[in-house]
């Protein structure tokens, strides 16, 4: 009768504990938005250099692209793009997410959150090739190069922080 007790207890505990969990995406340690942060300093920079308006959202923009596992150099790449760094733009959208027409974001903070999001969670875009994702986001060809030139301009290295989904 020991026997079966034994067994019955291990048969319970297997039972209990966890078949499986899903882990979707490590959890990396918070990244630095300070000047410390050379990302931070080399964003500003480029942006500075380029009278671009979204200087200011730089810290925003690679914390919405750390939060959502991009290459920090993606979000403002593509605003410089579509909106030359947030020199052009209306709704306060300087992605031109959606043509600009809906979501009409409150804020430009707002809307880079929006945007970082969407590149990192939605089916659309999640678990795609960097190509494949500008793609997605704007079909013109061309429209990845020209994007991906932008980034190489910010940085030709990623430096530390994570990737592109």
């Amino acid at each position: 009768m020991r026997s079966a007790s034994k067994r019955l207890v291990v048969f319970a505990g297997l039972l209990a504990a966890p078949v499986a969990t899903k882990v979707d995406k490590p959890v990396l340690p918070q990244p630095l938005t300070t000047t410390e942060d050379p990302r931070l300093v080399r964003l500003k920079q480029f942006l500075a250099d380029r009278e671009c308006p979204i200087d200011k959202y730089a810290a925003d923009l690679i914390r919405a692209a750390d939060d959502n596992y991009l290459d920090w150099r993606l979000l403002p790449s593509i605003s410089f793009v579509e909106s030359s760094g947030g020199k052009y733009f209306q709704n306060n959208n300087v992605f031109g997410w959606n043509s600009c027409k809906e979501p009409r974001f409150s804020s430009v903070r707002e809307g880079i959150h929006y945007v970082a999001s969407m590149l990192g969670n939605s089916d659309l875009y999640k678990r795609k090739t960097l190509d494949a994702v500008l793609r997605t986001y704007n079909p013109e060809e061309g429209y990845p190069a020209l994007v991906k030139s932008v980034m190489k301009a910010i940085s030709a290295t990623e430096l530390p922080g994570p990737v592109v989904n």
